[in-house]
């Protein structure tokens, strides 16, 4: 689907998220809302201190507000609006959510500037698992891919 036309009225009201979150100290200085058909159906505030969660990013939080307004896991037809470009995590969840378009305010080199830089993230990515910063082992294969095989055989799957 091609997105319509962006409003800049959204993009300010996630700017004013932001900056209203870290007035009240509730966390960094983020803000989103989610757009459907030109209404704002879910908004968000980055809360990862607060709510002592690394995944509380505001987009993160915005999208879970949205899919809850709308009782559905997936958010076409909606547009995400963000006070800055977003991080791999919340770029992975727009695309997850089906988000029909992003636009943001500041850039990730903004965000950088100001201590939030997710550069080393984009790198970690590209390099093969066993020379990441992070260790991760594959363990039991077998034995987990009977929860895959109990998915592809039941009859009452919402697939997503």
């Amino acid at each position: 689907m091609v997105p319509g036309r962006p409003n800049p009225e959204f993009l300010r009201r996630a700017i004013a998220l932001a900056a209203q979150n870290v007035a009240a100290g509730k966390g960094g200085p983020f803000g989103a809302v989610i757009v459907r058909q030109g209404c704002i159906v879910g908004e968000g505030a980055n809360s990862v201190t607060s709510a002592c969660d690394p995944t509380a990013h505001a987009e993160v939080n915005a999208i879970r507000a949205a899919a809850q307004a709308l009782g559905s896991f997936t958010l076409a037809g909606c547009e995400l609006y963000t006070s800055c470009e977003p991080c791999p995590m919340c770029l992975a969840a727009a695309y997850w959510a089906r988000l029909d378009a992003v636009y943001y305010g500041s850039s990730a080199a903004d965000a950088a500037r100001a201590g939030f830089d997710d550069a080393f993230l984009y790198a970690e990515f590209k390099k093969e698992p066993a020379a990441r910063g992070l260790h991760a082992s594959q363990l039991l294969a077998d034995e987990a891919w009977a929860s895959f095989a109990a998915w592809i055989a039941a009859p009452n799957k919402i697939q997503y």
